[in-house]
This record gives structure tokens, sequence and C-alpha cells, in this order.
């Protein structure tokens, strides 16, 4: 038998929109043409991406977080190889395997003393969802509580607590009992709590959509607040962990110890998916509690050996690289040198974040004709503003990034954690000539915010 996917590539690079628009998701391909994404590209390494004309790219989306050590990382390659080499059994369901073990000792190694047990999966969302289980079994309490603004996945547990209502119409009714409150405010969760019938209270260290930073008592707050009324406190560090915010898990930034930390994406060195939840004893027994009760969750594919390999692998390259230490440098570095704007362009607020989790902030100017231009760009769409930033940094200086979330002005970067000197200052000439084009209107960077202006308006209109 002759099959190479070599061979199919060679055939079908120059077809993948094409097999997109008819086989998968046409509006995707449609969002990239019209934004001027539309790049085959042909190869990765590292931080960088080669498209098919040579042009090299930087990556400072990393599959939104996936790739924190980079894309085809050798070490995570050959783990994968050697697993493939060695014909071991896998996914024998009765039985257990040496490797998820041997993962889930190292992985608890990182985290806080009061967590003690793995359950692996296939993913974040898949995380947040054992952890809602687990903790509806746990406490025999029916409530969850959210932020707002909060992003935990998008199966239909997870998208209950969802903060932004796009992701939600028309999907509904979600899981009921569900409830949210506002990010950093100690009150409004204390009044969530204080009827004693929450089983968890589910947040992002950092939030995802617009990097938001908590105040230095927030999450300390937080623990005492569910230790106080019998609710579990739930971190979602599936964006935040493993060396993203510059300690290994955010939570160290402000020394708390939560029940459960949700886990993926890095996890995996962007090969091959995995998710987990750190939990207490408690939890754990709690629900696997009796030898007819071993199987009342679980997932199929979870704790597959080049899953749990690429896992041990991730680990071992955070190690061995020193990433949550470089992490740390990229971000000091980074926002500090973008700070440096603030005093030279109106457009600019600030540069937020920890580690390499990074928020560039956008804001009305004072200026009339600038506020002028501002403010059509805010009546066809709010938030508009930043692909203005995002396109340019991207067509004119290949560098790849995102906005934060829907609705603000907020430009993210969730670079790889082994980005280099040459690579920041690459961002921050590319940031500088970018924020410096929107001052000048009319000019060539204003026609396209008209662009923008006009297809969001067209599509308010259908």
């Amino acid at each position: 038998m002759s099959f190479s996917i070599a061979s199919l590539l060679s055939q079908h690079r120059a077809d993948k929109f094409e097999l997109h628009e008819h086989y998968l998701n046409a509006q995707m391909v449609r969002v990239l043409k019209t934004i001027g994404y539309d790049r085959n590209y042909q190869r990765a390494v590292g931080q960088y991406l080669y498209d098919d004309q040579g042009n090299e790219y930087l990556d400072l989306l990393s599959g939104f977080g996936v790739y924190a050590f980079g894309r085809n990382h050798p070490v995570i390659v050959n783990a994968l190889k050697e697993v493939l080499s060695l014909e071991m059994p896998d996914l024998v369901q009765m039985d257990v395997s040496v490797l998820s073990g041997l993962l889930a000792k190292e992985i608890l190694t990182t985290v806080p003393d009061n967590l003690d047990r793995i359950f692996f999966c296939n993913s974040g969302t898949e995380a947040v969802e054992a952890a809602l289980k687990f903790a509806r079994y746990t406490t025999r309490r029916n409530r969850i509580i959210c932020c707002d603004h909060a992003y935990h996945g998008l199966t239909m547990g997870a998208l209950s607590l969802n903060g932004e209502q796009i992701f939600k119409d028309g999907f509904g009714p979600l899981l009921q009992d569900c409830g949210s409150v506002p990010f950093n405010n100690l009150a409004a969760l204390e009044r969530a709590l204080s009827n004693r019938d929450v089983a968890a209270f589910v947040v992002e260290p950092i939030q995802g959509k617009g990097v938001n930073i908590p105040d230095d008592n927030y999450l300390s707050g937080v623990e005492r607040l569910c230790k106080q009324y019998g609710t579990l406190f739930v971190a979602d560090e599936i964006q935040t962990g493993l060396g993203r915010t510059g300690k290994f898990w955010a939570i160290e930034h402000w020394g708390v110890k939560p029940d459960m930390i949700c886990m993926a994406k890095a996890l995996s060195g962007g090969f091959v998916p995995v998710g987990a939840v750190a939990m207490t004893q408690r939890v754990m027994e709690s629900v696997f509690n009796r030898m007819d009760r071993a199987v009342v969750h679980g997932s199929t594919f979870s704790k597959n050996n080049m899953a749990m390999a690429a896992g041990l692998a991730s680990l071992e390259v955070i190690k061995a690289e020193k990433l949550v230490e470089n992490s740390a440098k990229i971000g000091n570095d980074l926002i500090a040198r973008l700070n440096a704007l603030s005093d030279r362009y109106e457009f600019f607020s600030e540069a937020r974040g920890k580690g390499a989790m990074i928020a560039i902030e956008f804001k009305a100017p004072d200026s009339l004709s600038l506020k002028a231009a501002w403010m059509m760009l805010e009546a066809a769409n709010k938030g508009l503003f930043c692909q203005m930033i995002t396109i340019p940094l991207f067509k004119e200086h290949r560098i790849l990034t995102q906005v934060a979330g829907h609705g603000m002005n907020v430009v993210k970067l969730l670079p790889p954690l082994i980005l280099n000197q040459q690579d920041l200052d690459r961002i921050v000439q590319a940031c500088t000539k970018t924020i410096a084009d929107t001052h000048q209107v009319p000019g060539s960077i204003w026609e396209l915010g008209k662009n923008l202006a006009s297809h969001a308006l067209k599509a308010k209109a259908g």
C-alpha cells in the first residue's frame, strides 16, 4: 500500500481555500480574504511562519497560546517519533498506562501543595466541563459562578460560563443555574456566594479577553470567600499556565491555592491535544468514591501515549530552556518599551500584562481631527480601530496579532516564550510605525479604516 502525506500536500497545497469553501467553514475563508490574511504557509519553525514566497512572519498568536515553545520543537518531535517507534500498547482501556502516571506526577510537582490528583482529558473546554461536574458532585450544589467577559470554552457547559454574548446567541438554553459577577469585584462575589448554594467559582487569574489583570488582593479574597461559603475555587489556567505569565502558573503571582486548576493548550507542545484538571484529593475521592464509580467520567482518547509523551516533553522543555524566566523577561522588556510611546501618540493608552501575555490598549484622542476619525470607526463597529493596527502589522510588517475581544480597542500579544531580542526590536519598530501612521489623517491607513467601516455597516444592515 502506497500512501504519502507529502505527496498529497504537493498536489493540493494551492487548493486549501477552495477545499475549505466547499467542505468546511466558508465564512472563515471569506474573512481571511477580506482582511488580506489569505497566505499559503509552507513551513513553521519556532516563532516563525514561512509562506510560499519565502516570506517570514513573526507569530505573536502562537495558535492562541498552544505553541508556547514555538512550532515543531525538536525535543517534542523526537518524543513523539520515539513513541511511534516503540509500538506501545495504547488505550487498552481495561488497564492504566505508565506515561499518564508519569505526566500526572510531573504536573503535581508544579502546582500548589494542596493539589494531589490529576484528571486527563483532550482540551481546555473538556477540562472545564470536568471541573463543573466534579464541583457539583463534591458539593452537592448546582450553581456555578463565573466572571463577566470570561472565556472558558465553547462546549455547552463551558459556554454557559462565557462572558461574551456573541458566542452564546442562538445556542440556548444553556446550562441552568449559572451566573456571573464583575471581575475583580469581591463585594459582588460575596453577594453571589452568600446563599451557600454555589458549587464553584470559575475564574481566569488574568482574563484572556482584554488581558484584564486583577488587583493584588483579589484572588486571595476569592480564596477566602470560597472557603467561607463552602464553594470550590476553580482557576482556569488553560491560557495563563505553563509559564505564559512569567510564573509557571499565574496564581503564583498572588500566592493562592485553588481547589482545582484547569490546564491545556501549551501542555500539548502544539502537537497532540491534551487537557487536565489538577485537584484536591477530596474532590477526586468524592467523585470516584467506589469501584462501581471508577468510570463515571472519562474521555476515550485521554491519556493516549502520544498526548502524554507530548506533555512530558513539554514540561522538560520549559525547565531545560528556562522558559518561565524568559517569559517574564519578554514581558517586562516589551511592556516598558511600548509604554514609552504613550507621550508621543494620542491613540495609545497603555501596554499591560504579565510575562508573554500582553495587551496594547487604545483610546479616544483629544485632537478634533483624530477624534472625528475615531468616532467614525466607533459608530460603524465598536473596537474597529484595532483592525487598523493588526492588519497593517500583518500586511506591512508580517507580524501576526489579534484583537483581544469583541467591542474592545485592545490588541493582544500571545507570543511563544522563546522570543529573542531581535524579535522584540521588530515588534517595537512595527508597532511604533503602525501607531504613528494612524495619526496621519487623512492618510493611507485611514483608507483601510473607511473600508473596514463600510464592511461593518453592511454587515449590520444585512
